[in-house]
């Protein structure tokens, strides 16, 4: 079970903490980590609803993925895609306005930092589906983002195997402010014992606030 202070451990060990001055979290939730098992899927729909007034930059929501081990290193990642308010950064990183989120698939690990897949605007009404899939021939998770049902952005990395689930509102550097009410619809997460690749019910009872 991931809380604050795991999370910020995590981005630690990733050397990305380092990157900004100040990284903080407000309400999240989580599930796992339960021995012997990984995440084989996971699908969310996010409901993220108006911008912060006036608009932050790097405040973002995210449901996410931690993992074990990339293959032939000693470094995890964090499977995360991203819903961002972003105020001046906006333009530049999504050609978003003014009350419109940037979302986009990510990855952040301690090899290559964080990698994205395309970025774009979404309007405050919107539904955000985020799909992870482990893919056992590739050895990566593949990441679907799609907006009221149309695919934006797609990611697939090497990421070791997610042990943690959960979702998360991050502010990074100089933000500040508060995140309006926003929601989350039909979460599921597929775990899988690592041996027999079966479901673990144990998975359940790992939830954390």
């Amino acid at each position: 079970m991931f809380t604050k202070t795991q999370l910020l451990a995590l981005l630690g060990a990733l050397s990305i903490a380092s990157a900004q001055s100040k990284i903080s979290f407000g309400p999240y939730y989580s599930l796992g980590a339960v021995q012997g098992t990984y995440i084989a899927e996971s699908d969310t729909t996010l409901y993220p609803g108006k911008t912060p007034s006036p608009q932050q930059n790097r405040m973002v929501l995210w449901p996410g993925m931690g993992t074990d081990a990339i293959p032939g290193t000693s470094n995890g990642a964090l499977v995360q895609a991203i819903v961002s308010s972003s105020g001046s950064e906006a333009a530049g990183l999504c050609g978003a306005k003014s009350g419109q989120w940037c979302v986009f698939a990510s990855t952040l690990n301690g090899v290559e930092g964080q990698v994205s897949g395309k970025a774009v605007p979404m309007d405050a009404s919107s539904g955000v589906n985020v799909h992870y899939k482990y893919n056992t021939t590739t050895q990566k998770y593949d990441q679907t983002v799609s907006v009221d049902g149309k695919v934006v952005s797609t990611l697939s990395t090497l990421s070791g195997k997610g042990i943690g689930w959960g979702t998360a509102v991050e502010c990074q550097d100089q933000c500040s402010g508060v995140v309006n009410a926003h929601s989350k619809s039909k979460a599921q997460t597929k775990p899988r014992g690592v041996r027999a690749g079966s479901a673990n019910m144990n998975w359940n009872t790992s939830t954390r606030l």
